[in-house]
């Protein structure tokens, strides 16, 4: 039988498991009633009460009470992604946007101030621009984060939070995580006030980058996309202190309702223990289709952070967490063509699959037009059109065998 320390991540001596090892045991263990070496799926909406419950703080995340205070489901998998992402405390939640706005809704309030990065998930952008503002009188800043002195110019005395997306969606363009957290936790410092520094590391996972290690406070994950990785269940995380977990869980999981659902919690375990194998394969893929595309005289442009032609791939490279990361499995690209060219090209393809979202087993392709709302955001090349392609687990010559021969079909 497995040890029980294995499976809480502490090693029978003072070497630290690996990364590979931790995302397999952690959040497993042995069911005590069946002796299942897998956890089961708790699917009850309700818990036994004690002989006397009149004590019972009903709005407690911290006792199995009813389910969308918490559940056994979800804590395993709070243990679990805790641990990967070097944090004290997690919180699972129903969606990755549930995840962005339990940070925003708990730790903004009237009169404060927030900046966050130009390019974000279009949710993020929504809420930090248009509805905290309109309904919640907090007040923001929105700032190309890929210079830190655009945030430190941004900086006000009420300023309680900057939020930065790296590598951001959709354009890809990266932050550097270490100095926008020196900037905002000097800035707290000197005004006495707090300033947390958030980070949304979807495009990563907590295996090419550990953005608390870098001196982030608090980092968000889809776990839709990488840590999921079969396209099949919802969930967002937060990980941060116990302190600012217990808030989040007060506020966004008991009296907002965010719950996630078992089934949802236990699907997303089942898929992180392959995290590892799948962000490698995904990260040479992604790395290899980019390096071929810049090669096409079709392809007006290539954004990929692990390009060196990228602008930000040293700092990308930089914070990565270990030396078999790489820089994720997203890349955006635009071809020398009109509107009707760029469609005609998806349409060729035959592996590549024309939806949205990424970090799932199959690749997906997406065509953003010239008409998106936050087009006058986006670097200049960007402005024709492009396409964010989510690199999947399928075989890299196939990939880039579909792409070329689309290109031949389309006209190219």
């Amino acid at each position: 039988m497995t040890s029980d320390l294995v499976h809480s991540g502490q090693s029978f001596d003072d070497k630290p498991l690996g990364f590979g090892t931790k995302a397999i045991h952690l959040g497993n263990g042995v069911d005590a009633e069946t002796g299942a070496i897998r956890r089961p799926i708790t699917l009850a909406n309700a818990y036994a009460l004690p002989y006397d419950p009149s004590d019972i703080n009903w709005s407690s995340s911290d006792v199995n009470l009813y389910t969308r205070n918490g559940h056994p489901n979800q804590r395993y998998l709070e243990a679990k992604l805790a641990n990967l992402e070097g944090a004290e405390d997690a919180v699972v939640l129903a969606s990755g946007v549930a995840a962005l706005s339990a940070v925003f809704t708990t730790f903004l309030n009237r009169g404060d101030h927030a900046i966050f990065s130009d390019t974000t998930y279009i949710a993020a952008y929504r809420l930090l621009h248009q509805i905290l503002p309109e309904k919640y009188g907090i007040e923001t800043s929105l700032v190309d984060t890929s210079d830190p002195a655009n945030v430190e110019a941004a900086l006000r005395p009420n300023t309680k939070l900057v939020h930065i997306e790296t590598p951001a969606n959709p354009t890809l363009k990266v932050s550097d995580i270490a100095a926008i957290a020196r900037l905002a936790h000097d800035h707290g410092r000197r005004t006495g006030r707090e300033t947390l520094v958030s980070v949304d590391n979807t495009f990563n996972s907590p295996f090419n980058v550990r953005p608390l290690d870098l001196g982030a406070d608090i980092v968000v994950e889809s776990l839709t996309k990488y840590i999921n990785g079969h396209g099949d269940a919802l969930g967002g995380a937060i990980a941060t202190t116990k302190a600012r977990t217990d808030e989040i869980r007060f506020t966004a999981q008991v009296n907002y309702g965010g719950i996630i659902s078992p089934f949802n919690a236990w699907l997303i375990n089942r898929g992180s223990v392959t995290l590892p194998l799948r962000m490698r394969q995904h990260n040479a893929s992604a790395l290899a289709i980019a390096k071929h595309l810049e090669t096409l005289p079709s392809v007006r442009f290539v954004s990929y952070p692990g390009l060196e032609s990228h602008p930000g791939h040293k700092v990308a490279a930089s914070q990565l967490a270990r030396p078999d990361a790489g820089f994720g499995g997203v890349l955006a690209f635009g071809l020398d063509a009109d509107h009707d060219r760029h469609n005609r090209f998806v349409s060729k393809l035959n592996v590549i699959t024309s939806a949205v979202s990424l970090g799932h087993d199959e690749s997906l392709i997406v065509f953003l037009g010239e008409d998106d709302e936050r087009q006058y955001l986006y670097p200049p090349e960007f402005h024709r059109g492009f396409f964010r392609l989510a690199v999947g687990l399928e075989d890299t010559d196939d990939l880039i065998r579909d792409i070329d021969h689309a290109l031949a079909e389309a006209g190219f």
